[in-house]
């Protein structure tokens, strides 16, 4: 006998399912403005000649049930069935009691109808043996058309590389870039000539970039706010920006590492998991130790540090940015460097309110932004994306480094009043060194005056260009497609 029975669902389903109803209901739910996965995403699903599903996976309050709910508005504004259109999230109590192959069943029988079936599956890791349901769902029904979501990324890729090959796609959706900050709030976008690609930039003459960095003048203000608030749709749109951080932390902490990593990943301390999350706050963009954190935090063991961590890392709350080599130079090793998935979630937890008044806070803020920025904009390629620190004298350090076949670029943030570098800086030396290869160099500044390239004698020019005007070129380019082409 059934836990829950089947009236019940059937209630459940029908309040999610509004537009069986009333078609209109649905843009209650949606919003004009779309993130820039929504067209990738609504190709794969809708594809005329290839199938294929797709899973959406990020952080809680990315947008990922927005974005479903716009693609249903789309479907309906195309002409599909309303009854055709089936939407559940798995993180409904009542839900969890039952499997995929019991909800799908009860919607069937409400409406057997013919025709191209689409269905949503939110929060799809909170229901077991997901991947294998949807796999027997691939397979046999070839009438349906499936999307999902899920906040813990590797536990839907690890599905996917199961069972997943060839028939389903992992999506991932970071935090809002500053790019798709300002087109959320409908700003006026700043005009630029043919729309420049940051590798571009070296080639223009001082006049030149002096003309394109002041059109990003008007947009300081946001940019300021942007670094306070981070990337996430409801928060951005909120006239509330303490009260915005103040359900973030709430989300944050309650939501996700007191229940969702807890479920999910068997956390047998809570609390541990709570101190750890807090100390990571506190030193990210930092080299981690997971034995000096293990010291610090209850004298616990490094086993236990390093599988909570990758519980964090899986569950879209932290980066780990490992070291990498670089040309002749030595590299440390082993030691990774953690970032914070938004500089909002940091700022919630330790609740800064006066982070643009410290130098020391909105670099770290500026540091996490670039990392996060330059990860979304190589996803999907093979870049290797980590950090440079010199084994022998590991002052000497370069924040971002990405490798690919082709190319290896070197990106250093300084963001404070004076950007300058001496000629003994690791991205000075590196890019000196002709065994080293880097193609490009770039050094992330404060002021939009702060601008050009640098003096230092260099094989490969390094190019000083501020913050604003580099997150919101990566963002721009990765909206026009150029994901991966710097």
């Amino acid at each position: 006998m059934s836990i829950v029975s089947d009236e019940r669902i059937i209630k459940v389903l029908r309040q999610y399912n509004p537009w069986w109803r009333t078609p209109l209901a649905i843009k209650e739910e949606t919003k004009p403005q779309k993130r820039l996965v929504y067209d990738e995403a609504l190709r794969m699903l809708t594809h005329k000649s290839i199938r294929r599903f797709v899973v959406l996976s990020g952080v809680r309050r990315v947008g990922k049930t927005t974005l479903m709910y716009q693609i249903i508005d789309h479907l309906l504004d195309e002409g599909v069935d309303p009854k055709n259109i089936f939407y559940v999230t798995f993180d409904n109590p009542i839900l969890k009691l039952v499997n995929v192959e019991a909800v799908l069943s009860i919607y069937e029988s409400l409406y057997p109808l013919a025709g191209t079936r689409y269905v949503f599956f939110d929060e799809i890791q909170y229901t077991e043996h997901w991947e294998l349901w949807m796999k027997v769902i691939y397979d046999n029904r070839k009438d349906i058309r499936l999307m999902a979501t899920g906040s813990a990324s590797p536990i839907l890729e690890k599905g996917s590389a199961d069972s997943g090959t060839g028939r389903w796609s992992v999506l991932k959706i970071p935090t809002l870039s500053f790019y798709e900050y300002c087109k959320l709030l409908e700003l006026d976008m700043p005009p630029l000539p043919e729309k420049p690609r940051l590798s571009q930039l070296v080639k223009m003459d001082h006049p030149q970039l002096g003309d394109l960095m002041s059109r990003f003048t008007p947009l300081q203000n946001h940019f300021n706010r942007y670094l306070t608030i981070g990337g996430f749709p409801e928060l951005v749109l909120s006239d509330d920006d303490m009260y915005a951080q103040r359900m973030l932390r709430e989300d944050v902490v309650d939501k996700v590492i007191k229940r969702d990593v807890l479920t999910l990943f068997h956390i047998r301390s809570p609390l541990l998991m709570e101190k750890l999350f807090l100390y990571l706050c506190m030193t990210s963009t930092e080299i981690f130790s997971a034995t000096t954190a293990a010291k610090e935090l209850e004298n616990t063991s490094v086993a236990t540090i390093d599988s909570y961590i990758s519980a964090l890392e899986m569950s879209n709350l932290i980066y780990l940015a490992k070291p990498m080599a670089v040309g002749s130079k030595g590299a440390l090793k082993g030691k990774p460097k953690i970032f914070i998935a938004d500089t909002a979630i940091r700022n919630a937890v330790l609740m800064i309110d006066d982070a643009l008044s410290e130098e020391s806070e909105l670099g770290a803020m500026v540091e996490t932004a670039v990392y996060k920025h330059i990860v979304s904009f190589y996803q999907g390629s093979t870049a290797q994306i980590g950090y440079f620190r010199k084994a022998k004298d590991n002052q000497k350090e370069v924040d971002v480094v990405v490798e690919l076949p082709r190319q290896k670029i070197l990106c250093e943030v300084k963001y404070r009043n004076q950007s300058h570098v001496p000629a003994t800086d690791a991205i000075v030396e590196l890019c000196r060194d002709e065994k080293a290869k880097v193609t490009n160099a770039f050094l992330v500044t404060k002021h939009l005056d702060d601008f050009g390239i640098s003096k230092h004698e260099t094989s490969t020019p390094i190019l000083r260009v501020p913050a604003i005007v580099f997150l919101y070129l990566l963002g721009q380019m990765e909206a026009e497609g150029l994901n991966g082409k710097i």
